[in-house]
């Protein structure tokens, strides 16, 4: 019982950097290996931690969300340039796949949406220098996101830990 506990940690920990780094789930993730330790322990013993796991979830798609958009506008980006980012961050993490396969993805995904903003913003205003500032705007709000999501995960396990770790053997 006690193994399962620190495998559902360790989990917890992936779901951490998951938050932080696009395309591996994160507080998902957190909320499932929590979810498992209730189906073994009983829910009664993960009940704060489950809510505070589903809650955050929540929030997390709307601080993703927020962010980005807070960055983008900020920069004066256009709908060409969010979805350039994100057309960039598909390309840029399956491009790279098969080029590199360590390491590949993450760097299409550090450099992806920045190029596909830049795109598609340049494409929109045919100014090199608004479609860079507004491509900077995009990735600075979804990088400051992915941070905010990163402390919150933190949080989540914490709870997790402070609440079950007395009766988890």
């Amino acid at each position: 019982m006690l193994a399962l506990y620190w495998i559902l940690v360790a989990v917890m920990v992936v779901g951490i950097v998951g938050a932080v780094v696009p395309a591996i789930p994160g507080i998902s993730l957190i909320a499932i290996a929590i979810f498992i330790w209730g189906l073994v322990k009983g829910f009664g013993s993960v009940s704060i931690a489950l809510a505070v796991a589903l809650v955050l979830l929540l929030a997390s798609v709307g601080i993703d969300f927020l962010a980005t958009y807070y960055g983008a506008k900020r920069a004066g980006a256009s709908k060409w340039g969010q979805i350039g980012a994100l057309v960039g961050l598909i390309v840029g993490f399956l491009g790279l796949l098969p080029a590199l396969p360590v390491g590949g993805p993450i760097l299409g995904m550090l450099v992806g949406p920045l190029l596909g903003a830049l795109l598609g913003e340049f494409l929109y205003r045919r100014d090199l220098g608004l479609a860079a500032k507004a491509a900077l705007g995009i990735v600075v709000g979804s990088l400051v996101g992915n941070l905010i999501q990163g402390v919150l995960a933190i949080a989540t396990v914490a709870i997790f830990l402070w609440t079950t770790l007395p009766n988890a053997g």
